[in-house]
């Protein structure tokens, strides 16, 4: 079965950084495209990145410029770089896949087959 599991998270100062994770088993991962959304307490959950199975990007515009979306398919992971951390960066991040070979850029979390279970974020001020 496809599981995704992410890791990486954990609690940072403002202004530091951390490197998310999204390993991914039971599916062809080269030809998923993969996103991350994240979910803050009391919020709906909200998309942050996408990558397109050939490598094209596509991120929040409040996390452009911070945060970057990356993949090895050598490895079947998925990366979230999170650079310049903010306290309204908390939230648990998820990371989710798409299959069929997809070119658009998915920001939609109904557009996702699969989820991971989360890794959490925490930043202080």
């Amino acid at each position: 079965q496809v599981q995704l599991v992410e890791s990486g998270g954990g609690l940072v100062q403002a202004g530091g950084s951390l490197r998310l994770s999204c390993a991914a088993s039971g599916l062809t991962f080269s030809s998923y495209a993969m996103g991350w959304f994240r979910q803050a307490p009391g919020k709906q959950q909200e998309f942050v990145a996408t990558i397109t199975w050939s490598g094209s990007t596509y991120s929040a515009d409040s996390v452009k410029g911070r945060f970057t979306i990356s993949r090895d398919n050598a490895k079947n992971t998925l990366y979230l770089q999170l650079n310049s951390l903010k306290p309204e960066d908390t939230a648990i991040y998820y990371c989710a896949a798409a299959g069929g070979y997809n070119s658009r850029l998915l920001t939609r979390r109904n557009e996702y087959d699969y989820w991971g279970q989360g890794t959490q974020v925490t930043v202080s001020s």
